[in-house]
């Protein structure tokens, strides 16, 4: 059995093992610094198992040592962005518990694919794969799948026709700067510049840019768990049954869209050695304006990165 580990048991953390255990794939550890919480879920969700006629083992720890062998580490562990917080101060946070997880988990897990959740994701992402001195295809970031669920959900609830009919593409950051596709994006083939009026269109595109904040607003003691989770187990399962699934996602660009050196939102393929290639659409002189602009912002967060942690 495969064998894959969560960093955080927090809500995104449990309820990402949750998807995977259902899926049945992979044996789950879930670490966490907080002591008895991942005990707690891992024992609670063990216990689901013979209700979801699953056969996975599913441990809890404090110590990372639980994670050896590991196929896949997944690191959602992190603060999150809280009123008067500036970005810099999020990314001192999350910056020195990131570094500190990729360490010990490769310690144990040389071999390991990561997929990195915990925000700023893009920067992060870059922060793992320095820190762990790996090859880009090993180190992927949750963003874009889902940003472009999101807007598919939007776009669903706006004609009413299943999401199954909407296909939707988010590239770019993960942030206010990211770049819907809107005419990639169709329903059922038809472009949705084309589909939706533009006023509606544009009234999608900025709730899809906002999304994860809609959530914290209306939450306010939390931000969102269930979408992120499941996309994590999407690319988690494209990796472990070398699916070659295509999927937006943030990867190194080394030349892409005229890119390099950053994490950035882009269409890539999922396989068992993790990232196998990065499609590149033909986008329209304002998309790829859009997406410079966005990776501007990227750039300037990994830039504060090299200062804060001298990688």
């Amino acid at each position: 059995m495969n064998k894959v580990s969560i960093i955080g048991a927090g809500m995104t953390g449990s309820t990402t093992a949750a998807w995977l255990a259902e899926r049945e794939i992979a044996d789950l550890v879930l670490v966490d610094v907080i002591e008895g919480m991942p005990q707690g879920k891992s024992l609670d969700l063990l216990e689901a198992m013979p209700v979801l006629g699953t056969d996975v083992s599913v441990t809890g720890s404090n110590d990372f040592a639980a994670t050896k062998g590991s196929d896949i580490v997944v690191i959602t562990a992190g603060m999150p962005r809280k009123p008067g917080m500036s970005r810099e101060d999020l990314l001192a946070t999350n910056a020195g518990i990131v570094g500190k997880a990729t360490r010990e988990a490769l310690r144990v897990s040389p071999e390991a694919i990561f997929v990195v959740l915990t925000n700023p994701v893009d920067t992060l992402a870059y922060l793992v794969m320095k820190t762990g001195q790996l090859p880009p295809r090993r180190v992927v970031g949750q963003a874009g799948i889902l940003d472009s669920a999101r807007m598919r959900a939007f776009v669903a609830l706006e004609t009413g026709i299943s999401v199954e009919n909407i296909a939707c593409y988010v590239m770019g950051g993960h942030g206010d700067e990211m770049v819907p596709l809107t005419h990639a994006s169709n329903v059922a083939g038809i472009p949705l510049d084309e589909y939706l009026p533009a006023d509606r269109l544009a009234a999608i595109v900025e709730r899809t840019r906002g999304g994860g904040g809609e959530i914290l607003s209306l939450l306010q003691t939390g931000s969102a768990y269930y979408a992120p989770a499941a996309a994590i187990a999407q690319m988690v399962e494209a990796i472990l049954k070398d699916r070659h699934l295509i999927v937006p996602a943030s990867t190194y660009m080394q030349g892409e869209y005229g890119l390099t050196d950053i994490f950035f939102g882009a269409p890539v393929q999922l396989g068992c050695n993790g990232v196998e290639k990065v499609l590149e659409y033909r986008l329209t002189p304002e998309e790829l304006a859009a997406l410079h602009k966005s990776a501007s912002a990227v750039r300037e967060s990994i830039g504060m990165l090299h200062q804060l942690a001298k990688i």
